[in-house]
């Protein structure tokens, strides 16, 4: 089948080289019964081409399903995927067939595979090798024929470093991997895509087609686009139907771009993966945004406890903190230490000072320049711990509670307490 049918009947748009590689690759490997792992940015279409294959391959009459791996909870996924029997479970009142029972003699997609748990991954391990499964809660083994095809958008191999993915289960999916370009390294498709994305909106809402002058054009060639395709589709929805003018420039254009660029050039800052060995140097937004957490409460801590030595430094006849700050800077300090003098809580300062006379005094410069360095641990993966351990208390144990305090979801929470094995 030419390449040009496959775009049209598939309403692929753009000719550059990576795009027409990746459906070279689709195309040549329909036909088979291969594994196809199919990698990508998000936003860029990777379901599309699991359609492709699926649709020119011999099991183009029998069923295909997609199923998004991030999406269904740690524990029900495994009856999802393999289905369960009566008893299996709490709520299993009744026996249930799964996507791969479902589907026999089909397709099925699974998306974002790299979410998928480890145990689950030694099912579907089993699954790919000799196509035999065994539904939770049974002791009967199944067959099936389904041919498998998964994408990510994260990197497999480094998540084999981590621990996170199976080494085993990584080689037996990417038996045939198919990289799908972002948005940015198909530059010469940008202005094509965005047109046939205007003419569309402009026939929905019964406007006038958006067009761009050369500036505005240049504006859209030079944006990084995040978000890819999806990104650019909205983008052009909403100056469609916002834009007071069809005839748009790029002062116009700014307007409707989110301020991503500088996002994207200080996240650039962060460690990539491999800087630093096999370890996960890439973070998440959920451990971005906690990691951010951490040193802006270190340096309030460091901030409170400058102005405590600042003042003992001074002479302060009494320490005006109270029982909740000295908790708060030195938890480990009885209550009762709170309210002495300074010149029990530390006499070789008081000894050194007069009211009155001047500020320095040698033997209290000898006293602030000896002291001792003591380094604190730093690992994101213990103050992530803490921080977690702290939102459950607050609230009682109540995990949605503590996700929303924490800014992320409830079954990414859920996970965190198993890896960190935290106890309720």
């Amino acid at each position: 089948m030419e390449l040009q049918s496959i775009k049209n009947r598939f309403g692929i748009i753009g000719n550059s080289p990576g795009l027409n590689h990746a459906l070279n690759v689709a195309e040549q490997v329909a036909n088979t019964d291969l594994t196809v792992l199919i990698v990508g940015e998000s936003g860029v279409g990777k379901e599309i081409f699991s359609q492709i294959i699926h649709s020119l391959s011999a099991r183009k009459h029998n069923p295909f399903i997609a199923v998004n791996c991030g999406a269904i909870p740690e524990g029900t996924i495994d009856s999802e995927l393999f289905g369960h029997e009566k008893g299996a479970f709490t709520g299993a009142v009744d026996s249930r067939k799964g996507y791969f029972e479902t589907v026999n003699g089909g397709t099925i997609f699974l998306d974002e595979i790299g979410e998928m748990p480890l145990g689950t991954q030694a099912r579907l391990l089993r699954m790919l090798e000799t196509g035999e499964y065994i539904r939770v809660g049974s002791s009967k083994v199944q067959k099936a024929n389904v041919r498998v095809i998964a994408a990510t958008n994260k990197d497999l191999l480094e998540l084999t470093y981590q621990g996170k993915f199976r080494q085993d289960l990584y080689y037996r999916l990417s038996t045939v991997p198919i990289r799908v370009p972002a948005l940015r390294d198909r530059q010469e498709d940008i202005p094509i895509l965005f047109r046939k994305f205007a003419i569309d909106f402009s026939e929905k809402y019964r406007t006038k087609p958006i067009q761009l002058d050369p500036s505005a054009n240049q504006l859209l060639l030079s944006y990084k686009w995040p978000g890819n395709i999806r990104e650019l589709k909205n983008i052009a929805e909403q100056i469609s139907v916002l834009a007071n003018d069809s005839y748009v420039a790029a002062d116009v254009l700014q307007r409707f771009l989110p301020q991503a660029n500088d996002r994207t050039a200080s996240m650039a800052l962060m460690p990539t993966s491999g800087s630093y060995g096999h370890q996960s140097d890439t973070l998440t937004d959920t451990e971005r945004d906690i990691f951010y957490k951490l040193f802006f409460d270190m340096k309030k801590d460091l901030n409170d406890l400058k102005q405590l030595v600042f003042d003992m430094a001074r002479g302060a006849q009494s320490v005006n903190l109270s029982a909740q700050n000295m908790e708060h800077l030195m938890p480990n300090v009885n209550s009762s230490f709170v309210n002495q003098p300074i010149e029990q809580v530390n006499p070789i300062v008081t000894a050194n000072y007069l009211p009155g006379n001047p500020l320095y005094y040698p033997q209290a410069e000898q006293l602030m320049d000896h002291h001792e360095e003591v380094e604190e641990t730093l690992a994101l993966s213990d103050r992530e711990k803490e921080f977690i351990i702290k939102a459950l208390r607050k609230h009682k144990n109540r995990r949605r509670d503590a996700a929303n305090e924490l800014g992320i979801s409830e079954r990414t929470l859920y996970r965190k307490i198993k890896e960190y094995d935290i106890k309720d």
